[in-house]
This record gives structure tokens, C-alpha cells and sequence, in this order.
């Protein structure tokens, strides 16, 4: 029997979503390298392969149904790990007051539609599995109790679009694993702190291999009885 645990990411061609690729193939997982651009996914792919991951690239652009449902009929297999990684940040440091409805509906399209849409849509799958695990890829920048605490850097941060995107994130997270309760689909969000990417910019205080590691532990550990929370490697983040 074919017990390879299928993991399907989204946002895997670059930054942390590769690394989520990259460290879970090398623990044996078959990867699904989610990407909006399939050249993108399939040169990731590449460099995933060379470096003895199994994986395939999957065009799979979150704010696309059509996208997102053909990625499904791509999945064969069983599919029991999906990492909703894919994320944009377009506030630009503009004041709430001053920020476009634009934006906010940008970041919101693809940090919270676009999730619960991959969600819904890869659902029956994960379903199937003999223990589901969805991860949402949410930030501390969405706490609302760390936002409102005048002592904090997130109460400064000018990026309302982004941070509310991120706090819808954690209340479907908190809603879909009550759902979920009482069957095998665990539901949690993770906050990788302020990773040095391209993404948002870069100039990140941790290590790429530093924002994945708590993703890491909850998508290999033996037996996940964690649902509905918020964590990070320095343990539970303030909803």
C-alpha cells in the first residue's frame, strides 16, 4: 500500500512557499507545486527534482476558479496536506484613512477569497484522506490583540488592507476547524513572522527556514491534535 503523503502548496515557485517544497519533499512528501504562473511552478519544479524531491507543478492561480478546479482534475491521488501559502501585500504603507478600496479588495482577493476558494474546492479530497490537514499561512500582523497593544510594532504598521486580510484568514480558520471537529481535518493558521523574501519587499528579521519551521512541524507531525489555533515557533499567537 502506498502510503506517500500528497501535499499540495500554493505559491510554491519562490520564497516560502518553495522552501515548504523543498523540506517536505526531503521528508519524503509528494509535492504539488501550486504556482500562477506554470513556467514559474515548472523551473521550480526542476530545482526541486535536482535536489531529490518528487513533485509536480500545478498552474494554479487562487483568484481563478476555473483555475483552481482544473488544478483539482490534476490530483489524481489523494491529497492529504493542502498549504494555502499564496499571498500579496499591497498597502504600501498608506494610511487607512488614504488607503484604495482597490487595494484592499487585491489583498483580499487573493489572502482570503482565494484561500476559502482552494479550500472549498480541495476539500472532498483532504476529506478522504485518513487525516486531512489544512494550513493557512496567516500573520501576527492580523492580531487584533497585538494591532490594539500600543507597545507593539504591529500597532504602528500602516498596512489595514493586508492586516484585515489576514484577520478574515484566522476567523475562517477558527470557523472551519468548529466545522470540522469530530472528523480528521485538522484547520490551523501559522504565522511565520517577518520572512526575508522578495515578498512585502524583503528585509525580514528571520531566515526563510526560520518562517516554515512551524508549517513544517504541523504538516509532519505523527499524530496532529492541534485545530482552530494560531501558532508560531515560539508557540500560540494571540487571535
Amino acid at each position: 500500500m502506498d502510503m506517500t503523503i500528497n501535499t499540495l502548496i500554493t505559491g510554491a515557485d519562490r520564497g516560502m512557499g518553495y522552501e515548504l517544497a523543498l523540506e517536505l519533499g526531503l521528508k519524503g512528501q509528494y509535492i504539488y507545486a501550486g504556482s500562477r504562473n506554470l513556467d514559474r511552478g515548472q523551473a521550480a519544479v526542476a530545482q526541486l527534482e535536482a535536489a531529490g524531491v518528487q513533485a509536480q507543478a500545478v498552474q494554479l492561480d487562487v483568484t481563478n476558479h476555473e483555475s483552481i478546479v482544473n488544478a483539482k482534475e490534476r490530483i489524481t491521488a489523494n491529497l492529504d496536506i493542502l498549504i494555502n501559502n499564496a499571498g500579496i501585500a499591497v498597502d504600501h504603507e498608506a494610511k487607512p484613512s488614504e488607503l484604495s478600496l482597490d487595494a484592499i479588495r487585491q489583498d483580499f482577493n487573493v489572502n482570503y477569497f482565494g484561500l476559502i476558494d482552494v479550500t472549498q474546492v480541495f476539500l472532498p479530497l483532504l476529506k478522504a484522506a485518513p487525516a486531512g490537514r489544512i494550513i493557512n499561512i496567516s500573520s501576527a500582523v492580523g492580531s487584533l490583540t497585538l494591532a490594539s497593544d500600543a507597545s507593539t510594532s504591529i500597532h504602528k504598521l500602516q498596512a489595514s488592507g493586508y492586516q484585515a486580510s489576514k484577520a478574515a484568514v484566522n476567523m475562517f480558520t477558527v470557523k472551519l476547524a468548529a466545522e470540522l471537529e469530530g472528523t480528521p481535518v485538522t484547520v490551523n493558521a501559522v504565522n511565520p513572522g517577518w520572512v526575508d523574501t522578495s515578498f512585502g519587499g524583503g528585509g525580514g528579521n528571520r531566515s526563510v527556514q526560520v518562517g516554515v519551521a512551524r508549517t513544517v512541524e504541523l504538516a509532519t507531525s505523527d499524530a496532529l491534535t492541534d485545530s482552530g489555533t494560531f501558532s508560531d515557533i515560539d508557540g500560540i499567537v494571540p487571535w
